[in-house]
């Protein structure tokens, strides 16, 4: 069983930066795909980031975010910058141990974070 756990959520202004934190229990955390989602009232979730081997960004984010993982740690980070009132929703971090390849869909992911509220003001 894998827990996480979010953190780093908050109020910005637009243009502003936040770092999202998400912090796993369970062992061999460096074999995990970590992903990122977030859902917007109203809206579906939706896919932002994931990190494997490799990292991958939704188009809405790409340049603006970047996702890392520290192993060491047991933690994945979101670094969101020049944030917009669009980017508004609950940030929700997913595992999957082992590789995805269906990285973007979440139901490829098992674990699931509580989620942490971003809200950017214009």
């Amino acid at each position: 069983q894998v827990q996480l756990v979010e953190s780093g959520g908050g109020l910005v202004q637009a243009g502003g930066s936040l770092r999202l934190s998400c912090t796993a229990s369970g062992r061999d955390f460096n074999s995990y795909t970590l992903g990122w989602f977030r859902q917007a009232p109203g809206k579906e979730r939706e896919f932002v980031a994931a990190i494997t081997w490799s990292k991958y960004y939704a188009d809405s984010v790409k340049g603006r975010c970047t996702i890392s993982r520290d192993n060491t740690k047991n933690t994945v980070y979101l670094q969101m910058n020049s944030l917009k009132p669009e980017d508004t929703a609950v940030y929700y971090c997913a595992a999957r141990i082992g590789y995805l390849i269906r990285w973007y869909e979440e139901n490829s992911y098992d674990y699931w974070g509580q989620g942490t509220q971003v809200t950017v003001s214009s």
